[in-house]
Order: structure tokens, then C-alpha cells, then sequence
């Protein structure tokens, strides 16, 4: 035991053991030899260990040399490396000269393998840590939007909430279509959650060193099963590099608004029949004597006798200084007045503050980092809040020259008090005289307000269907805990000296409380309502222990050889408790003791799953010009059948870099050129328990005795893993000795027998089954353009970026003669579907019937052309088509960001535009504001009706349409009300698209000769916004990236917390 102990000592603190007392202090500085200025950034390491440093700003940096002196190895990407002997100098300078646009950048690849990016025969784009830190969204996945070709990320709303993550769109038609998330080695669980985020939602942005985006199934092939949506590659800081100790500071602090407001009316107030009147929360009659004549004072002598606030629409009085009971005047009246800033009052300012250190060294044994973040978020809406703390901690050892032993391992606990948002309909169907001030503050309304005798509602502006959302959010919370640890502990031994093995083991294991608050005791319209909460406790653990033999080898002069060999075995388990309290004995005491028994209902499920692997790669080169790729993999799943449990998936990569192939090629305009090409296939098994009948316990109630019972999912043992093939073609070209970069990618993914429920008639016994049927394909290019416009000699540079990616889905068939489709998500009836023949994620409903010119079959059919589109009208209203249709896909058809850097003397400024374009949602809330009211369309003809855009059919004897326009007079609220999404799915479909500035930031990187006399290393303080502008959307009220859903579930919005705008700064300091 004790012999262990001084071991794991010796690996955390063995790069403390320093060098010889007898070393020597070099200065240095480091210039770019084409304009003599200094290059900040350059890696400067002593040859042979892992001590170095990097150049400040300026391009100077201070080394510890050795005794009896070293060889420095000075690096910078673009420019040929160098290796320089010091042997008692204390001063040097270092011209780097730039080469002719090779491309010597080195990647992280599939395993961990580093590889020179020409080398690869597949699509891969990295982003520095600095890409993701510096703007720092509390999700890591948001800041990717933008940056990456083919990557799409649907952003959540709210403290702590998830991300949809697509690479070249969706592969799989039931499953996760989200890719593998591997940090240091260690795959994450990353389920989406819209709510409570996940997988790499957690990790700490400070910590991040890089990440490399593999996008195809050749990239990804290594990784097995969950690598056929792609891999994200995350790589944390670890120390290396670092000479002696160092310690790194950062705060970031912004503060949120909400920032794209719906266009309302502000002419009239709620309610209906033009009448606007508060008298007891449920629209009672009005029977005492003051109060009708209040009443008649403000709409004379005929109208009903009767409060509208149980309407929650606003149809109600012009909003003209009327004198009305409202729910907070009591039995007094006020002016009828408009909110017109309601909308931002009912939100608050939220923020996000982040405070970060980190301390790390190294030597010639090796080195370690430890980092501390917490992160504090206050949600735009009152009582929502997130914290998060991050452990993070790396270290390697070189235990002798053939031995290293490393250790990767992150605590993160987070959680929060109230992330839930229950309201999202204050502005669908509301009043528009709300004063939400007032609202938030009902407890000082509680001795005026009236409601029902007897009721205890908190005070609202009614309570027919709605509760005070302050109450609810102060007072029903969702709140949670969530304690994860991820990492991994490795051993790598030389056998000789061009063959390795690694031995490494690595957990993700975290666990989830849940409670949420679902009611409060009180009356309510004269019935007794209880207090009742429910309870969620959920584990799970995934555990990868692999042994990887490498070996590395010049057989030649000319040809060189890199191989691969290992095997895997990975575990996994799940565990959920749930408990939900229909009624507490004593209110607000959230306690399983505290209820009634058999008012509890309880479930719980446990998972349990295994899969074995073995794979091997053979990366062959010659002359450094031509590069080829082998991989192989077979998995063993326990979730298939004996007889197809095993299923074995290769891939094959070229990349020829022409240019030195054919060096007459090079010119002043070329200056590198490599084409690549390559075909993988992945598999994929499925969840665990779906080839026989397993018993599931049923939903105990009232007491009952505990039941289980077959589910009403037939099983199937004959499944096969699904399949997705995939081919790629690739060209990476730079310009003008490297200050113009391209890279063009076109691929095709197809996968087979997917593994999906399909219905069966009940008569089986059964609801579905689960079978292997349908074939989905991707096709899609992808752009990315890199350059430098500007580059003078008095330091002032201009970089850009451009990405462009366009996928085209195609739902090739399901199960021919049997199913046509099927049905992801449905919302009132209209269907987001897969449909043969058609796109992934196609919206089915009912629409408008319009005329039609090209199809004499058509119902509403001109001949003329004359009135082709309009739509028809019959007595003012629209005429629904009587067969559902095609509305729209949820698919954008282009993806793409464009970032500006603009560097002058310390001074950096970046902006980043991120456009979605194409895509449809079906925005039933905005909808639905129509239908009530809200919006400032529906201000116009409340007076003299609406005369709806269209054309009247008139039918003739012979059957055929005659058209005229439309002329016919209809009161606004019939016509919107009508027009509702729940009659016509149409009138909710809204195109997607959007362009933003999506991040800016201003930095200024303080100059050595200031920072050094603070005794500091360094110093940055920028100015930093995310969703700064919206330069462009087709949507007339809302942001088109919020989504109700997200996943394989997206494009459905109704009332959803809004995106917001964030400003502010962030501090880095480094000692």
C-alpha cells in the first residue's frame, strides 16, 4: 500500500523534481523572416524533453537552458521549423522563414493519433481553444455554430440548457443523429436534453486545447457504432510546454437580454366583444350595484353584464384611458392604458459570470495542470438560475524513457435551483394591458385583489387558465443536482524503439436528482387542490478499457509505415428511480414521508449493455507525398442476436498532395495542391432488451399491488446492425505562398436497416414492432475558404474564414408495399414525418387550397394563369385543402459562417456571422398570437372588418371555377380566429432562415514591457457579445433558431423561453 501511494505521488508531483541549479536564463525573440515582425504564438521547447514556451505578443520569450546548453526546436504553423544549438548565449533571435504553402499543420485524429493534416485522405477542420474560450458561451457546442463546415447546432434557451448537434445531417431516422463526443480519450454520454444540457455541455471552455471535428464515416470508422454521425475530438490543456510553474487567471462576466421582440399591437386591450373588465378571475356576472354602475360608465347600457378577464385573448376596448376594474384595482377603477414595453418588464437582466485558474508545469519528466472553474448564470427569467464547478486535472510522468504513465480525471457538479420555465404563453394568450411589474409583485395586490370566495390563487390577471408565472417560477421549482466524473488512466510502455502499446482505462459515470415541483395547495374555482411533486434519480456509467499497439517505422527512404492494433471492451449501465407525489400532507414539505401513500405513483428501469471490439489501421507513405489509409473494425454487441451480433466495418483513405508530386505545378498563384479520396462503413447496434419478451413493470397507483405485464413493443431476434457507407472526395489547394487557402469536400452517406418501430394492428396483441427496414442518403459539399487579405509590415494583418455546406437528405424507401411513412413528432395533427421519396424531417398538414394553373385536376384550376397561387376564399374565409400535404421541411438548405480578424499591435478584433438558410418551423405560438390578438397585424380592421387577401370561386355548370378578388367584409377576430393553426397548419409555417452577427469580440493584449513590471506573464482584457445583430430572418415575430423540441424533434415552437443577446468582457492573466 504504501509503495502505491508513493506512486501515485510521484505521477502527480514528479514534474516538480527540477533541473540542475547550474542553468542558464535565455531571452529571445522570434521573427517572421518575410516582414521582420516579431511572430506571438511560436512554440520554442528544448529538443528531447517537454520544457518550453510560447512567444508573448511581441515574439519574445524567456527559457531556463540547462547546463552545458541545449537544442531548441522554435515552431510556428506556416513556416519551416527550425532547430537552433545554445550553449552559454543568454540572447537569441530566431527568423523563421514561411514555406510555400505546405501544409505541415498537425491534427488530432481518430484514438488520439496525431497526424499531419496533408497526410489525411478524409475531411477533418480543428479550432483552437482560444476559438471556443474567448466569447465563451456556458455550452461549449454554441460556440462552434458558425466555425465549422457541415456542423449545425440548434442552440437552447435558458441556464444550463442543451444543443442539437448535426454533422452532414441526419443518418439515422429514430436514433441519435448527434455525433460522438471523446474528451481526452474518454467517450461522454451526449443524449440531448433541452433543458438540462449534457455531454459537452459540461465541460469547462478555460480547459479546452483544442478540437478536431471528424466528420465522415472514414474519419470516424476507429470509433465503431456511435461514430457514424461523426466525432467531435475535445483535447484539454495538460501542461506540456510549460517551463517551471505557471499560473493562468480568467473571468468572463456578460449580462443577458432578451433581443428579438414580437411586433404587438398596443391599441387594444383584453378581452372580447370590445368590452375589457376584471370582476373575479373567471369572468362572473357582475350583480353589485357599484359595480355595474362602473361598468356602464365605460360601455353604456347594453353591454353584457359580465367580466372578460376569463378570455384570454385581446379583442377586448380600445386601450383609451376608459376607466375599468382591473385585477390589481380592486373595487376601484383605472385608465385603460397600454403596456407597449410589457414584453421586455416581464423579463430580467440575467448574466453569466465565469471565474477560472489554473496552474501547471512540467519538465524534462513530464508535466501537469490543474484547473478551477465556477460558473454562475441567472436566467432572463425571474428564479431561474445555473452553477457549475469544474475539477479538472491532467498529468504524464516518464517514469523511465520507456515508461510514461498519465492521468486525465474531471469532477463536475452542477446544478440549480430553478431551470425550469412552465409559462411561455404570457404572450400567446394574454391581455395586452398587462402590467407585468405589478404582476411580479402580486404580494402587495393579495388584500385588494377579488377573486371566488373562498379561492386561494395567488393574485393574477385571471385565473380561468392561468396562474401568476412569477408565483410558479418563485414557488414551483424544477430543480437539480448532478455529480459527473470523467477520466481515464493510461500506460505507455516502448517495447522497441518503433513499437508502443498503450493500456488505458477511462469512466463516465454521473448522477442526476430531479425535483419538480408540479402544484400547491389551495381552493380553486371552489375545489380543493393539493400539493404534489415528483422525484427523478437517475445514474449512468460507461467504462472503456482498450489496449492500443502502435508502431511507427521508415522502411525506406521513400516509404514509411504507421500501424494500429487494439481491442476494446466498453460497458454500459443505466439506472432511473422515479417517484411522483400526488399529494402532500403538509404543503411545500418536498418529502417522500411527507404524502400520501396511495396517492404516489413509482417506476423504474435498469440498463445494462457490453460490446468487444477489435481494430487495427495501416497508414502507408511515400516520399511524404503520397499517403494511404486501412482501417478495420468488428464489434461484438450484446444488444443483437447470437447469429448477427457480430458485424466487421473497413475503410479506405488516398491523399496525394500533386504539388510535390508534380512540382512544376508550384508557381506564384500555387503553391500546394492535394486531392484525396475515401470509402468507410460504419455500424450501429441498438438499445439493450429488444429481442425478447422482457416484463416491464407497470405505474403502481392507489396502492395496488405491483403489476407487470409484456410491453406493447414486439421484440425482434433476427435483427442486423444498421449500416452507413460512406463516400468522399476531397481537394485542399493554398495560394500566393499560403495566404489563400481552400478546401472542397463532396460526399455521399447512405445507411441501411435501421433499426425502427413500425405499427402493427392491435389484433397482434402488439402496438409495434421492432424491424430493420429504410434507407436514408446524405449527399452534400462542403466549402471552406481561409485566407489572409492584408498583412503590412507595420502590423497590421487581416485574416478571414468562410464555410459553406450544403446536404441534401433523401429518404429512399422504408419498407417497400407496407410503410410509406413514419412519423417523428406530431403537434395538433400536422406531422413532422420520414417519408419514401421525400426529405427527412418533412411537415405534413393541412394547408390552404389555392389555384393552381399547370394541373386541370387540380380542385380550384385557371386555365388563364391569371389568378395562379392566390388563395380561395369562400364568404372572406380561406377554404382548407381537403387532403393533407406537403408544408415544408424542417432541413435548412445551406449552412455557413464567415469570420473577420483584424489584428493591429496588441489590438484584435473578431466578428462572426452564422447563417442557417432554408428550413421551414411550424411556430404555433406565433400563430396562435395572431388568433388572439397579440400581434400588430390584427390591430388593423378591428373597426370596419378585414377584407382577406384572395380570390372568390364561383362555380359554374360545368363544374369548372370562375375568380374574382376577393370582396367580401369579415370582423378581424373571425378571420384571424379562423385562421388558427389548430384549423390550418399553413398559417404556423415560417421559414428558418436566419443570418446573425453571431459573436464579437475587441481585445487588446498588453504589451510585455507593461505586464512584466506587474510581474506578470502575461495580459488580455477583451469586449466580447454573442447574438450581437439579426442581419436577416423571414420571421416576422421570433428568432427562427428557437425550438420547442430539439433533437430528431425540432422544428416545433410555442411560447419558448427567448434567445438572447449577451455583452460583456473577459480577463486573462497569466503569471
Amino acid at each position: 500500500m504504501k509503495k502505491n501511494l508513493l506512486w501515485l505521488l510521484a505521477l502527480l508531483m514528479g514534474w516538480s523534481f527540477t533541473v540542475s541549479a547550474q542553468s542558464q536564463i535565455l531571452s529571445g525573440k522570434v521573427y517572421s523572416d518575410d516582414d521582420k515582425l516579431g511572430l506571438p504564438g511560436t512554440s520554442v521547447s528544448i529538443k528531447g524533453t517537454t520544457i518550453g514556451t510560447t512567444t508573448d505578443s511581441d515574439g519574445q520569450f524567456k527559457l531556463t537552458i540547462p547546463a552545458g546548453g541545449a537544442t531548441l526546436i522554435v515552431s510556428f504553423i506556416g513556416y519551416i521549423k527550425q532547430e537552433v544549438t545554445i550553449t552559454t548565449q543568454t540572447s537569441l533571435e530566431v527568423y523563421l522563414k514561411p514555406e510555400a504553402g505546405q501544409l505541415t499543420e498537425v491534427v488530432v485524429t481518430a484514438l488520439g493519433i496525431q497526424r499531419e493534416k496533408k497526410a489525411l485522405g478524409y475531411a477533418q477542420q480543428s479550432l483552437s481553444g482560444k476559438a471556443v474560450a474567448e466569447v465563451r458561451p456556458a455550452n461549449v457546442a454554441n460556440a462552434l455554430s458558425g466555425k465549422v463546415a457541415g456542423l449545425r447546432i440548434q442552440s437552447g434557451t435558458g441556464p444550463g440548457s442543451g444543443s442539437t448537434i448535426q454533422i452532414r445531417g441526419a443518418s439515422s431516422i429514430t436514433n441519435n443523429n448527434q455525433p460522438l463526443i471523446v474528451v481526452d480519450g474518454v467517450p461522454i454520454e451526449q443524449s440531448f436534453s433541452k433543458r438540462l444540457g449534457g455531454g459537452i455541455a459540461d465541460i469547462n471552455p478555460e480547459n479546452i486545447k483544442d478540437i478536431s471535428v471528424l466528420k465522415g464515416p472514414s474519419a470516424s470508422a476507429l470509433y465503431g457504432s456511435r461514430a457514424a454521425n461523426g466525432v467531435i475530438l475535445v483535447t484539454t490543456k495538460d501542461g506540456s510546454g510549460q517551463q517551471g510553474i505557471g499560473i493562468e487567471v480568467n473571468t468572463n462576466y456578460t449580462v443577458e437580454r432578451p433581443w428579438i421582440s414580437p411586433n404587438f399591437q398596443n391599441t387594444y386591450g383584453g378581452g372580447n366583444g370590445y368590452r375589457t373588465w376584471y370582476h373575479d378571475g373567471w369572468s362572473g356576472a357582475i350583480t353589485d350595484p357599484n359595480e355595474i354602475a362602473q361598468y356602464r360608465a365605460a360601455y353604456g347600457p347594453y353591454a353584457p353584464l359580465t367580466g372578460t378577464e376569463g378570455t384570454d385573448e385581446s379583442w377586448g376596448a380600445p386601450m383609451d384611458g376608459r376607466l375599468v376594474r382591473q385585477w390589481w384595482t380592486g373595487t376601484d377603477v383605472a385608465p385603460l392604458v397600454p403596456m407597449p414595453h410589457n414584453y421586455q418588464d416581464f423579463w430580467q437582466t440575467g448574466s453569466t459570470w465565469s471565474n477560472n485558474i489554473a496552474i501547471s508545469g512540467g519538465n524534462d519528466k513530464g508535466s501537469f495542470r490543474l484547473g478551477l472553474g465556477r460558473l454562475d448564470q441567472k436566467g432572463i427569467m425571474y428564479y431561474n438560475d445555473y452553477h457549475r464547478n469544474n475539477y479538472k486535472l491532467n498529468t504524464n510522468y516518464n517514469f523511465t524513457p520507456k515508461l510514461n504513465v498519465s492521468l486525465s480525471a474531471e469532477y463536475i457538479q452542477s446544478g440549480s435551483g430553478n431551470r425550469g420555465y412552465s409559462g411561455g404563453q404570457e404572450f400567446i394568450w394574454s391581455h395586452r394591458q398587462t402590467d407585468w411589474n405589478k404582476i411580479r409583485n402580486w404580494r402587495d395586490y393579495t388584500s385588494v385583489h377579488i377573486q371566488k370566495a373562498g379561492d386561494g390563487n395567488p393574485p393574477n390577471w385571471q385565473h380561468t387558465f392561468f396562474t401568476n408565472p412569477y408565483y410558479i417560477q418563485e414557488m414551483l421549482p424544477s430543480s437539480d443536482t448532478k455529480d459527473r466524473l470523467v477520466g481515464n488512466m493510461a500506460m505507455t510502455y516502448k517495447i522497441l524503439p518503433d513499437l508502443s502499446v498503450m493500456l488505458r482505462s477511462g469512466t463516465d459515470l454521473w448522477t442526476q436528482t430531479a425535483i419538480n415541483v408540479g402544484n400547491f395547495e389551495r381552493v380553486r374555482n371552489g375545489t380543493r387542490v393539493y400539493g404534489a411533486y415528483s422525484e427523478e434519480v437517475i445514474r449512468r456509467q460507461e467504462n472503456n478499457t482498450d489496449v492500443i499497439f502502435t508502431y511507427k517505422k521508415d522502411i525506406t527512404e521513400a516509404f514509411s509505415l504507421n500501424a494500429t492494433a487494439g481491442a476494446l471492451l466498453r460497458t454500459n449501465y443505466y439506472k432511473r428511480n422515479y417517484t411522483n407525489v400526488g399529494q402532500l400532507v403538509v404543503d411545500r414539505v418536498y418529502n417522500l414521508a411527507n404524502s400520501i401513500a396511495t396517492q404516489n405513483t413509482a417506476a423504474s428501469r435498469i440498463e445494462r449493455k457490453e460490446s468487444q471490439s477489435v481494430f487495427g489501421a495501416v497508414n502507408l507513405g511515400w516520399q511524404n507525398m503520397l499517403f494511404l489509409d486501412l482501417t478495420a473494425r468488428n464489434d461484438w454487441s450484446s444488444t443483437l442476436p447470437a447469429s448477427n451480433r457480430s458485424y466487421f466495418y473497413p475503410s479506405a483513405a488516398l491523399s496525394a498532395v500533386v504539388s510535390d508530386m508534380v512540382p512544376s505545378l508550384k508557381n506564384g498563384v500555387l503553391s500546394f495542391l492535394k486531392v484525396r479520396g475515401s470509402l468507410a462503413q460504419v455500424g450501429n447496434d441498438t438499445d439493450p432488451y429488444r429481442l425478447m419478451p422482457s416484463f416491464t413493470p407497470a405505474t403502481s397507483w392507489n396502492g395496488s399491488l405491483p403489476e407487470f405485464f409484456e410491453p406493447t413493443r414486439k421484440p425482434n431476434n433476427l435483427l442486423k446492425p444498421e449500416i452507413t457507407t460512406g463516400q468522399e472526395a476531397g481537394l485542399e489547394a493554398r495560394f500566393f505562398r499560403g495566404r489563400l487557402g481552400l478546401d472542397v469536400t463532396y460526399y455521399s452517406q447512405t445507411t441501411k436497416d435501421q433499426i425502427i418501430p413500425v405499427q402493427l394492428s392491435k389484433a397482434t396483441g402488439y402496438n409495434e414492432a421492432i424491424q430493420n427496414i429504410g434507407k436514408m442518403r446524405n449527399r452534400g459539399i462542403e466549402i471552406s475558404i481561409t485566407g489572409t487579405p492584408l498583412k503590412l509590415k507595420n502590423g497590421f494583418s487581416w485574416d478571414v474564414s468562410l464555410n459553406f455546406a450544403r446536404n441534401r437528405n433523401m429518404v429512399i424507401e422504408l419498407l417497400p408495399g407496407v410503410l410509406n411513412n413514419l412519423v417523428i413528432n406530431e403537434r395538433r395533427g400536422l406531422t413532422l414525418e420520414a417519408r419514401a421519396g421525400q426529405s427527412y424531417g418533412t411537415l405534413y398538414g393541412y394547408g390552404f387550397e389555392r389555384v393552381q394553373s399547370s394541373d386541370p385536376s387540380a380542385a380550384y384550376y385557371d386555365p388563364s394563369g391569371q389568378y395562379t397561387g392566390q388563395l380561395v376564399l369562400n364568404n372572406g374565409l380561406p377554404v382548407r385543402s381537403t387532403t393533407q400535404k406537403i408544408l415544408g421541411n424542417v432541413q435548412p438548405k445551406w449552412t455557413g459562417g464567415f469570420s473577420n480578424t483584424f489584428s493591429f499591435k496588441g489590438f484584435i478584433l473578431s466578428a462572426l456571422i452564422d447563417a442557417k438558410i432554408g428550413g421551414d418551423m411550424y411556430d404555433e405560438g406565433t400563430a396562435n398570437a395572431r388568433w388572439t390578438g397579440q400581434y400588430a397585424e390584427t390591430a388593423i380592421g378591428r373597426e370596419e372588418g378585414v377584407i382577406g387577401q384572395g380570390v372568390s370561386a364561383i362555380r359554374g355548370a360545368d363544374g369548372g371555377y370562375t375568380f374574382t378578388p376577393n370582396s367580401t367584409i369579415v370582423a378581424a377576430n373571425q378571420y384571424y380566429g379562423y385562421n388558427n393553426p389548430r384549423n390550418y397548419h399553413e398559417a404556423a409555417i415560417f421559414d428558418a432562415s436566419y443570418v446573425k452577427l453571431r459573436e464579437v469580440s475587441f481585445g487588446y493584449q498588453i504589451p510585455s514591457a507593461i505586464i512584466k513590471r506587474l510581474r506578470l506573464q502575461s495580459a488580455r482584457l477583451s469586449v466580447v457579445g454573442r447574438n450581437v445583430a439579426m442581419l436577416f430572418r423571414n420571421h416576422p415575430h421570433a428568432d427562427p433558431e428557437i425550438d420547442a423540441n430539439g433533437g430528431n424533434a425540432q422544428g416545433f415552437g410555442y411560447g419558448e423561453l427567448p434567445s438572447s443577446r449577451s455583452m460583456g468582457f473577459n480577463l486573462s492573466l497569466g503569471f
